[in-house]
């Protein structure tokens, strides 16, 4: 090989490797210590308002335990957040039986919007709408569909709780990087 290609080839992975080196890469929901036992994350600090139906509760009542670690609603929170949660109901498979087309399986949607604020200026953060869905079978039998249903609405407000939560972080990455 040529000397002088062998120094370029030298010199161009050496600036690879420099480049390379000052890239970082860190987990989007990591918490950094800026000393010992204190830690650097948003969402421990964000309050959620009160929802008025059951599964918009459900969805509340995930995203707190998911946000905190169980530790329930900050006393003094630097953010707030407004919930609002909407259903669906939908029939996903029909059979027919005897001439009547009857429903064998259903799905529950649940679409939720959130609103971030800002505590201390009023100013709006960030907004995001996140949608969760689950199926259910549903029987014969009257009450075994509505608990079949009721199940697979709160499998969907787990989910949900987990997609806000995570479409929180990246807006606090993409706030704080601004």
């Amino acid at each position: 090989m040529h000397p002088k290609v062998r120094a370029s080839a030298i010199a161009g992975l050496i600036l690879a490797a420099a480049l390379v080196g000052g890239c970082t890469v860190r987990p989007m929901l990591a918490t950094t210590s800026t000393t010992f036992g204190e830690q650097n994350s948003a969402l421990p600090s964000v309050s959620i308002a009160e929802v008025n139906t059951r599964y918009a509760q459900e969805v509340r009542n995930h995203l707190i335990f998911l946000m905190n670690g169980g530790a329930g609603q900050p006393a003094n929170p630097a953010y707030r957040l407004t919930l609002n949660v909407t259903r669906s109901v939908f029939s996903s498979v029909q059979v027919q039986s005897g001439g009547v087309d009857e429903p064998t399986a259903g799905s529950v949607q649940l679409t939720g919007r959130y609103t971030l604020v800002d505590a201390a200026t009023g100013k709006t953060v960030a907004t995001g709408n996140q949608q969760a869905t689950a199926s259910f079978d549903r029987p014969r039998q009257e009450f075994a569909v509505l608990r079949a249903e009721r199940d697979a609405e709160n499998r969907a407000a787990r989910e949900l709780a987990e997609f806000i939560r995570l479409s929180l972080a990246q807006d606090f990455v993409r706030v704080s990087g601004q």
